[in-house]
């Protein structure tokens, strides 16, 4: 029997097929396209045994953890011991060996460390009046946590189009009659446009909303991954795919396509009208990434969860903070009474 050999994209893994017009192997999936050459190289046995061997490795060194009370799993090396959720800080408990995951290709080591991250979280609230102070007392501050977190980062080159239609508008006066010309112009616009780290995070809604608020990290910071870098921390566990991220990718892309050549027309005109914008990508390269981030979070008395994060490298910190409603009413209380004062003052000044 004949046998049949499929090829593997060296980005993601999904099988590629030969795009006939341009003599290429394309990756429907992270729409990357190869050489013959490249295809036989990624997919040589040999490559294979060594891309195994890395995952089955960093697999075997992985524990996953899971919390009881919100359900939050982690990943940790054998040499961290989680004793405690990161978000809700109830015990967790340990799930066993991580199985079925991608290695990393890249990370970005913390640049911040736990006494660092403490500190700059309490420049962060000293000047929040209504916060409460059981949300900075030192226990709590304590439970802060350096959490990797899973971003795919993208590369790519993408053919962009723009056509519009313009105008320019030019008035003038002769004796008592005003005249106005309109002069149309079409606009053409065309380019290669490359597109550097774009960062998408590799969870649900919720965890994405938390992290945009500390994006970016610096592209020259990162590095390709190396398990000793996540000694000591835990690992947030992905939940969304390349393939589950690709249409948001391919939206910014877009986007920014748009941007960048609508940038190009000139500011002269009166009107720009969008006919077409267009943008194709050509290639991309996908990497799966692990980012620092540290994280705490506060259970008010009413239950509600509040989750300040902080940049590992950068520092940006971003949160939305609880509201102390005693010092809230107190100011409030202080402020009506000073102002009960005012008008009494300013009262009696004008009956005398």
């Amino acid at each position: 029997m004949e046998q049949t050999a499929i090829y593997e994209c060296p980005n993601c893994g999904a099988g590629l097929t030969f795009d006939a017009a341009k003599q290429l192997f394309a990756c429907e999936f992270c729409l990357s396209e190869f050489t013959r050459d490249e295809v036989l190289a990624a997919n040589s046995e040999e490559a294979a045994r060594e891309r195994e061997a890395a995952e089955a490795a960093y697999n075997a060194q992985m524990n996953e953890y899971e919390c009881q009370s919100c359900g939050a799993r982690v990943v940790a090396d054998e040499h961290t011991v989680a004793s405690a959720c990161a978000y809700c800080h109830n015990p967790v408990v340990l799930v066993g060996r991580l199985s079925g995951e991608m290695k990393p290709q890249k990370i970005i080591p913390f640049h911040y460390d736990k006494e660092a991250a403490k500190t700059r979280f309490l420049q962060f609230v000293k000047r929040k009046w209504f916060v409460p102070r059981s949300f900075f007392k030192a226990e709590q501050v304590e439970q802060i946590a350096g959490i990797y977190y899973p971003f795919w980062v993208t590369d790519a080159d993408a053919d962009a189009l723009f056509n519009a239609h313009a105008t320019r508008v030019r008035k003038w006066r002769s004796g008592n009659r005003e005249f106005r010309e309109v002069s149309h112009f079409e606009i053409h616009r065309r380019g290669c446009i490359h597109f550097e780290d774009l960062t998408t995070a590799a969870l649900s809604e919720a965890d994405k909303r938390m992290l945009e608020g500390i994006l970016p990290f610096p592209s020259e910071a990162l590095e390709d991954f190396s398990m000793p870098y996540l000694s000591g921390y835990a690992a947030k566990k992905r939940n969304l795919s390349q393939d589950d991220v690709k249409g948001e990718v391919k939206t910014r892309i877009v986007n920014y396509s748009d941007r960048i050549l609508r940038g190009t027309v000139s500011s002269d005109y009166n009107t720009v009208e969008r006919r077409e914008s267009t943008s194709r990508v050509l290639r991309s390269r996908w990497d799966y990434s692990l980012l620092p981030v540290w994280v705490l979070t506060y259970r008010a008395k009413n239950g509600r969860v509040y989750t300040y994060t902080m940049n590992g490298h950068t520092g940006k910190v971003h949160g939305e903070l609880p509201v102390s409603r005693f010092k809230l009413g107190l100011f409030a209380a202080t402020l009506a009474a000073a102002l009960t004062g005012l008008f009494t003052l300013i009262g009696g000044w004008f009956l005398s």
